[in-house]
């Protein structure tokens, strides 16, 4: 059954390709193909339509300005709903069937580790995907996996400065909310590693509640934060925007009064319109600029996206997508995937719009270690310089 809803959704999502699939390979020398597989309906829809949104938002403006010496880039995203037994099958049939160059902006912790595996085993460049896990980031660094954004550990890392150093919270007081599987645990792992380095060796003995992935059933999450024993003031968050909404709701209503950060994968829009006027004071941690910041990529990325599409997820997709476009003029005409990631691998700088150039080695798979910090404030995102602007936020 998931396999039928995937191939039917898939043929709504790609119609102009699929009866050219079989051809893909024949037809490389007019066109370069990218796959994805994310989550295009189900809970975590937001996420997987704001990715593929900022992605065929610079696939477009490239293919404008000439393509890649000539090229056309056409993307092809099938739904996974953010479930792996979906991921996998989709992976497949974009490799096997689609013939496509690399997969770019997949969503997700659980669906990745499946998807890695496929792309490893096939020599397929999975590039991009919205994730900040180690699993993504082995070190040595997977040859196919090369990755945009800042990890959960730096993140996490972030939270807990913030907490500690600004804040003055100490790290006894500080909990965790977090999905039940790998995402979850790997923010959960960058939480512990950021607190045991600031010299709190019974970080994981701090209290945690879990739920379950694609529910909102967080009530036994938030019991566990308020049990008589434990002193909450910080709450590290890993999870999707309506479970998180949820519980900081629920948390609120039950007296819990803390700080609550979530990492950027929560879908920080998504987030703000589900806690509404709740959300003030809610903190999220970004690996991508505020986009309303004058750098380079952020104007291009708002001439080029419409403004109901604008949020940090489509920015995301959209920076994804021009490190994947650069790359690829990196490698020349007519690249193979290996002359591809030879060209990453190479340490010649690339202009992102971000600032600064970034270089690649075999040791760096990552474009960026950069966490931007940002808070809710009357349904919208600001910058948050210093966390002590936090006190004045609710």
């Amino acid at each position: 059954m998931a396999i039928g809803r995937r191939q039917l959704l898939g043929g709504i999502l790609a119609l102009p390709v699929v009866a050219r699939a079989r051809m893909s390979h024949a037809q490389t020398d007019g066109e370069i193909v990218v796959g994805m597989s994310t989550a295009l309906t189900g809970p975590s829809q937001a996420l997987g339509v704001g990715m593929k949104t900022g992605v065929e938002a610079h696939f477009q403006q490239t293919n404008e300005e000439g393509g890649i010496f000539g090229r056309r880039l056409r993307l092809v995203a099938l739904d996974d709903q953010y479930e792996p037994l979906q991921a996998g099958p989709n992976m497949r049939a974009l490799v096997d069937e689609h013939g496509v160059f690399a997969v770019l902006g997949n969503v997700g912790t659980p669906t990745a580790a499946v998807s890695v595996a496929i792309a490893n085993e096939r020599k397929v460049p999975f590039f991009g995907a919205f994730t900040g896990a180690g699993i993504l980031r082995k070190s040595p660094p997977d040859r196919y996996v090369v990755n945009y954004r800042a990890s959960y550990a730096q993140e996490t890392a972030a939270m807990v400065r913030g907490f500690t150093q600004d804040l003055r919270i100490r790290p006894e007081h500080v909990a965790f909310f977090t999905q039940n599987d790998a995402y979850g645990d790997a923010g959960f792992a960058g939480g512990v590693k950021a607190l045991e380095a600031a010299g709190f060796a019974r970080a994981r003995k701090l209290p945690h509640g879990r739920y379950q992935r694609n529910t909102v059933d967080v009530e036994g999450a938030l019991a566990r934060l308020l049990e008589p024993k434990a002193t909450v003031k910080a709450v590290i968050m890993v999870g999707a925007y309506k479970p998180c909404a949820k519980f900081i709701r629920l948390a609120r209503e039950n007296g819990l009064d803390a700080v609550f950060a979530n990492v950027s994968f929560v879908g920080s829009d998504a987030l703000a319109a589900e806690l509404g006027r709740d959300g003030d004071g809610v903190v999220v941690t970004q690996v991508v600029p505020h986009y309303d910041e004058a750098l380079p990529v952020v104007v291009d990325y708002r001439r080029h996206v419409a403004p109901r599409d604008v949020n940090f997820v489509s920015l995301e997709g959209y920076i994804a997508a021009r490190a994947f476009v650069e790359s690829l003029r990196a490698a020349g005409p007519n690249a193979t995937r290996e002359a591809f990631i030879d060209a990453i691998e190479s340490g010649r700088p690339i202009d992102l719009g971000l600032g600064h150039t970034h270089s690649l080695s075999r040791d760096n798979h990552q474009f960026s270690d950069a966490v931007w910090p940002t808070f809710l404030k009357g349904g919208r995102f600001f910058p948050l310089r210093h966390w002590g602007d936090l006190r004045t936020a609710r």
